[in-house]
């Protein structure tokens, strides 16, 4: 009999090397593009160069008579002209709500729209066809600009909407009874000699979801089973999306997301491609399969951000914030995404962040262009309100002239004040700034950065320090389903999982969160080992497969560990209560008498035990068990979370910025996040550095570009700019931990951490660094280009030289930035 456990052999905390990866690094996996039944049917989308125009006549005898073509359909060809795509979250009762076909039918509305599909022997071929199909365009007049879109008169994306307002939603923390009136604020602060107002616009730039994996969708009809493999992040949701979409039976449908190589929100989406496979597929009886180019991924995948935020915030001038005003454009794109319309509210719950605001204001307005749709992306909402708030504090310490730290230790949350209900309603459970930001300083050396930056200014160095801020909060395992009910969202956030115990010991975990690449297999294996004292190695965890896992709602929103891991748990206990029973029972003891411990049940103050392991084969055996149990330890359990999990951290970046060409480059990053327990480790300083990347791509090298006619402009790898390892710098990443109280593993999420909190302390520290000469904003991305116009405009100095753009490819002399398209040719 084993004794009872020591701490330190407990699974949940170590280090360990992910379980995926043995088959992801050697090239093992099985991606969805990998998959192709005998008789595949390729499918290629015709897609349409223009932005916005009626279409007058398709010619396919070309394409049809090109080798290995099966034939050329319109959406009338296959009968799906009246089919319509679903949009899930529908944030208003009068939300404007315009059908997305899966092909477009007499009018396209954004670039890279379909509008027929080629079908063929191979995919090559599908392709090549795809280029002799000649379509007929009357050229309509593009929407671009969000303001202009609104404007009177404005050309109309839709015209039997009668506007390109999608919706507007408003949460006012006066009405809401959560705070006082923001008005009363502004009203107060603007006649007290003592306070003051600050105002600023900030522009969330559009951002393209650049997963490793393009998308991918093959189906596969036999007999009456419809089997759909999909480079998703979300097969149940496809699953149920696709019955709602079609009219295809659920209980006909299965859903199987093979590896998974990246999501970002990306692959939360129900594409019309998917549609069209499985439509395509039910009419001929064969399997269909399209794999998008990775060129049509940045052109038709949904994209993401694209915010005109204007923030005004009040205070006294000792400092104390009194009132936040947000005005948020949003833009839709020319359809709705399956949550796209939401995304902006989740933000809404976290401009007030981490500080102590007593009134609120919020207003959403959502506009129609004709762009790409945009739809979740990493942090969905709330990497949006954290790089605002996160601004207009450095803004207003400037205006006090306080060190922006000290103005944040100010107003924050302390951490003897939780649990503390926000000013829109939300309950914050655990947390400690302090603690967070006392330890990123320390790392960072913040005093000794200043003095340096300080030296620099007084010594005018060519190269001027930049020092960023970003203490922040984010809600996230989303959601309680009674909360999503109360925002009108079309589905619950709760999540499923079974465990099945093994006759030979070894444990099967059952998940209902899917994953693509966030180390499921491992963490859930070491949270079923602590709870059942079982190897870490004898446990299998099994996803993304609707068959399998027959109940769930996959993953996405920082969900997976503290919705699907709880539920999990609850699972475990469920077995343990079981094999408590049987125990009981075979040890001729009372339940009561009985212990468990470390996979152990003994009887209290004897030796007498039964490990699970054997109570696992005696259940299988079924010789001897209790006449009111069944011979099963298997459990399966459901969890609905009572409260989103609030991580927190301070992020802190030092940019040094020549002043001559313009040139950032990103010294030094430190962050310190609490994400309350942490089971691997190892793991979350992967998705951290993830995140990080993310954000800071976003600060300085990305941005989806569209020209005067609605064309994507920067559209492949070569004009779209990533960031490489070569371009960001050894992070210092740390965590520490309240554990949450609202859940028994005390975690709190980590997946999008990263990107939320490292945009705004990037551009805090760019504008930082040259705030003495005048400079009070560089758009995103600042790259050198537009750091450098900023100098150049803040000295009020024309200039005939421009510096080169090192953060963009071929952006120099003779060319156009990739990232800033639309300005001058150089």
């Amino acid at each position: 009999m084993t004794a009872t456990a020591d701490p330190t052999t407990l699974e949940i905390g170590k280090a360990r090397t992910r379980k995926e990866d043995a088959r992801l690094i050697t090239g093992r996996s099985r991606y969805t593009d990998s998959i192709t039944p005998h008789g595949t049917l390729h499918m290629h989308v015709v897609r349409s160069p223009l932005a916005h125009a009626t279409i007058t006549g398709v010619d396919k005898s070309a394409a049809e008579a090109s080798p290995g073509v099966v034939g050329v359909y319109t959406a009338a060809d296959l009968g799906v002209e009246a089919v319509g795509l679903p949009c899930a979250w529908p944030i208003t009762p009068d939300m404007k709500s315009p059908q997305r076909p899966l092909l477009a039918n007499t009018t396209v509305h954004f670039a890279g729209e379909g509008v027929a599909v080629v079908l063929a022997r191979t995919a090559a071929e599908a392709r090549d066809a795809g280029d002799l199909v000649e379509i007929d365009y009357d050229p309509l007049e593009p929407v671009l600009d969000m303001e202009e879109a609104l404007a009177q008169g404005a050309t109309l994306v839709h015209p039997d909407l009668g506007t390109n307002e999608n919706a507007t939603w408003v949460f006012d923390s006066g009405a809401a009874g959560t705070g006082s009136s923001i008005d009363e604020a502004i009203a107060a602060a603007e006649a007290d000699p003592d306070s003051i107002v600050v105002k600023r616009r900030f522009i969330q730039q559009r951002l393209i979801p650049a997963f490793m994996e393009p998308r991918s969708c093959v189906v596969d009809p036999s007999g009456e089973q419809i089997t759909v493999y999909a480079a998703t992040q979300v097969p149940h949701i496809l699953r149920t999306m696709t019955t709602v979409t079609l009219g295809v039976p659920e209980s006909k449908l299965r859903v199987i997301a093979p590896d998974v190589g990246g999501g970002f929100g990306g692959k939360i989406g129900v594409l019309p491609e998917e549609m069209l496979c499985v439509a395509i597929a039910q009419k001929f009886g064969k399997p269909v399969k399209w794999t998008e180019t990775r060129s049509e991924s940045l052109l038709a995948a949904h994209h993401g951000r694209d915010q005109i935020q204007d923030i005004t915030i009040t205070a006294k001038k000792d400092g104390t914030v009194t009132g936040l005003d947000v005005h948020l454009l949003a833009d839709m794109g020319a359809y709705l995404g399956l949550v796209g319309p939401g995304v902006p509210i989740l933000g809404a719950f976290m401009f007030n962040s981490i500080y102590k605001f007593p009134a609120l204001k919020f207003t959403c307005t959502n506009v129609f262009t004709t762009k790409t749709l945009t739809d979740a992306y990493r942090g969905a909402g709330r990497p949006e309100a954290t790089f605002a708030i996160e601004r207009i504090m450095d803004e207003l310490a400037v205006e006090l002239g306080r060190d922006p730290m000290e103005l944040r230790q100010q107003n924050w949350i302390k951490h003897e004040e939780f649990p503390f209900t926000t000013v829109v309603g939300l309950t914050y459970d655990s947390g400690n700034y302090e603690q967070a930001t006392q330890q990123a300083m320390e790392t960072f050396d913040y005093a000794g950065l200043r003095r340096e930056q300080e030296e620099r200014r007084a010594s005018g160095d060519k190269v001027q320090l930049g020092i960023g801020i970003s203490t922040f909060t984010e809600m996230c395992g989303l959601a309680p389903s009674r909360v999503l009910g109360s925002l009108a969202y079309g589905a619950g956030g709760w999540e499923a999982a079974s465990i099945r115990m093994l006759a030979t010991g070894k444990v099967e975990v059952i998940t209902g969160a899917s994953g693509h690449g966030q180390g499921h297999e491992t963490a859930f294996s070491q949270i079923v080992a602590d709870q059942l004292g079982v190897p870490f190695e004898d446990v299998e965890v099994l996803h993304g497969d609707t068959q399998i896992s027959p109940k769930g709602l996959d993953t996405y929103g920082s969900r997976s560990l503290v919705v699907g891991g709880i539920a999990i748990v609850k699972a475990a206990e469920k077995v343990i209560a079981k094999a408590k029973k049987l125990a009981a029972h075979l040890l001729e003891a009372s339940e009561d008498d009985i212990e468990f411990s470390a996979g152990n049940f003994t009887v209290k103050g004897t030796d007498k035990g039964k490990a699970i392991q054997e109570l696992a084969f005696a259940a299988f055996m079924a010789h001897d068990y209790p006449e009111d149990m069944e011979p099963s330890l298997d459990a399966d359990a459901v969890f609905d979370p009572e409260n989103f999990s609030f991580p927190h951290g301070t992020h802190l970046a030092a940019i040094e910025i020549d002043t001559e060409t313009g040139h950032v480059d990103l010294r030094k990053y430190v962050c310190v996040d609490d994400i309350g327990n942490v089971v691997n480790p190892l793991i979350v300083e992967g998705q951290v550095h993830g995140g990080l990347a993310q954000g800071i791509a976003q600060a300085l090298f990305e941005e989806a570009n569209y020209d005067e006619q609605g064309t994507l402009v920067n559209g492949t790898f070569v004009d779209y700019t990533l960031p490489s390892a070569a371009d960001l710098p050894s992070f210092d990443t740390a965590t520490v931990s309240t554990p949450a109280t609202s859940n028994p593993l005390g975690v709190k999420g980590v997946g999008e951490a990263g990107t939320i909190a490292s945009t705004p302390a990037i551009v805090n520290g760019v504008i930082d660094a040259l705030r003495h000469l005048g400079v009070t904003n560089v758009e995103m991305p600042c790259t050198s280009q537009r750091v450098w116009r900023a100098i150049q405009d803040a000295k009020g100095a024309a200039t005939q030289e421009t510096p080169i753009d090192t953060h963009s490819p071929g952006a120099g002399l003779g060319s156009i930035d990739p990232n800033n398209p639309q300005g001058e040719v150089l």
